[in-house]
């Protein structure tokens, strides 16, 4: 069995005609029913019913087209792989990402990338909302989650970069109300709070909640905060922070400016918060094309260096 013997079942499949299927291959109609005769012969089975008005593929004739669209979609991942190493990449790329790291972060690197390659399109859609990737016909997203099991098997997951929540706060209110000195001291101080997703985030953490890692412990502490001012903005949270109204909890990659520019400093620096990794998601492809492949590998590269922490922040406030 060969590469036009998979082409003719799914034709005559696809037009339940072998006349039909003859013609949608450009072949004489007595050609196609003597290779179909033979390759049912060569295998042993009857692969289609034949009646005057109909032909109509077997339990064994699906099964074998089936198989053979598989393994005509790898021919041509193949064929497509090999034209793109000969040549420069080229071609659409569709990405998906939240709206604050997609701005920040990923927009000027896809931005670079795409200089680098000029034969490549780029598409990138920020949402607060992962999408089905597969269904909505992306072809990667970079998200902030750390994957649950069922997903990672039916993507493909890399993580790209860890995401580390810092404690911050102004200048401002830490000179009224002084810093913590233990994580503990955080339920007596003005707490900022971001409520998503009904309140609940996907690690199964309540925004009320701080799971706060020191170094040295062996175990994070789950601190309960509190404060007047809460929203489902993170944007929102980070202005108050920045007008002296409490103490926030927010991604060191999201506030490395504020922090350079002594905006907004350090509380507890020997704390922080871990979860929801920089993950690279895509729906499972049997060949990845060279254009996707050079893309995940460009953004491991250049995320993998959290360049957030090369922006040297300001000195942290002595505690209070």
């Amino acid at each position: 069995m060969d590469r036009p013997d998979l082409e003719l079942v799914l034709a005559v499949r696809q037009h339940g005609s072998l006349v039909k299927a003859a013609r949608a291959l450009q072949l004489a109609p007595p050609v196609v029913t003597k290779r179909l005769s033979a390759l049912e012969a060569a295998l042993g089975v009857r692969l289609f019913q034949r009646t005057t008005r109909r032909v109509s593929p077997t339990t064994e004739g699906h099964a074998l087209c089936d198989r053979a669209a598989q393994l005509l979609q790898g021919f041509a991942a193949i064929e497509d792989e090999l034209r793109e190493r000969q040549s420069e990449p080229s071609g659409p790329i569709r990405m998906v990402s939240s709206f604050g790291f997609g701005r920040l972060w990923l927009g000027p690197l896809l931005a670079e990338f795409q200089q680098r390659y000029p034969q490549v399109q780029i598409e990138l859609q920020l949402s607060e909302r992962l999408p089905d990737l597969a269904n909505e016909s992306f072809d990667a997203a970079i998200w902030l989650w750390n994957p649950p099991a069922h997903v990672a098997a039916e993507w493909i997951s890399r993580k790209l970069a860890k995401n580390q929540r810092v404690l911050v706060a102004a200048p401002a209110y830490l000179q009224q109300h002084g810093a913590p000195t233990t994580p503990e001291q955080l339920s007596q101080h003005h707490c900022l709070v971001v409520r998503e997703n009904g309140g609940e985030t996907g690690q199964g953490q309540r925004f009320d909640h701080w799971r706060i890692g020191r170094e040295g412990a062996a175990r994070p502490l789950h601190i309960a905060v509190q404060g007047p001012l809460s929203s489902n903005s993170g944007e929102m949270v980070r202005d108050w922070c920045l007008a002296g109204q409490g103490i926030m909890l927010r991604s060191l990659w999201d506030i490395a400016p504020q922090l350079a520019s002594g905006a907004l400093v350090r509380v507890l620096p020997d704390c922080a918060m871990h979860d929801a990794d920089i993950h690279w998601l895509a729906p499972y492809r049997a060949q990845m094309p060279l254009r996707i492949r050079l893309l995940q590998e460009f953004l491991a590269a250049r995320l993998g260096e959290e360049p957030w922490k090369a922006v040297k922040p300001g000195p942290g406030v002595p505690p209070g």
